[in-house]
């Protein structure tokens, strides 16, 4: 029995050793942080029924490599795309007045701030300047290779130089990961 309860603590352990935490806050909290301590910032717009969205969580965001380098590199927000939050952003509220408490575990109305940011499908994660202003909307499930990619390119403002297609097709042919998978 003891060597049993041995075994499963140091599962256990090792779980929560290889699994690492993004550091999460409200987009209010990221542009106030932004004031002392210019970074992008990074808001995964998921929903709550979303099965790629909840494949994003547990396989790309909870990666060392991953959370690492957007706790070291951005704020991290999480958005309820179809939630019932009330988000103060750039001087407008935005809530979700279509919402319905009984669709709370499905789909529900999209929030206002999906509609600001043009969100249509999820997970979408959108990358904002250290202004608040819209980078790029990258949509779909990303492996922690796939996201690395999007990550550095923002982060380094890569992206700045890029005008065509054609100049991030270069870029992603030349772009060598580093992030375990």
């Amino acid at each position: 029995m003891k060597k049993g309860l041995l075994v499963i603590a140091i599962l256990f352990f090792v779980a929560n050793v290889s699994a690492q935490e993004i550091n999460w806050v409200t987009l209010e909290q990221a542009v106030e942080l932004q004031k002392k301590t210019p970074k992008k910032i990074m808001i995964d717009a998921y929903t709550i029924w979303c099965g790629p969205c909840k494949m994003l969580d547990k396989n790309t965001f909870q990666n060392k490599d991953v959370a690492d380098y957007i706790n070291k590199n951005y704020y991290a927000v999480k958005f309820n795309a179809e939630g019932n939050e009330t988000i103060n952003f750039k001087g407008n509220t935005f809530s979700n007045p279509g919402y319905n408490p009984a669709n709370a575990k499905r789909r529900n109305s999209p929030h206002q701030l999906s509609t600001y940011f043009s969100v249509r499908s999820y997970p979408t994660i959108l990358f904002l300047d250290e202004s608040g202003e819209l980078l790029s909307p990258v949509i779909g499930y990303k492996t922690p290779q796939q996201l690395e990619l999007y990550l550095k390119l923002f982060n380094n403002n890569d992206h700045a130089g890029m005008k065509t297609q054609s100049d991030f097709s270069t870029y992603q042919k030349a772009f060598k990961p580093e992030f375990s998978n």
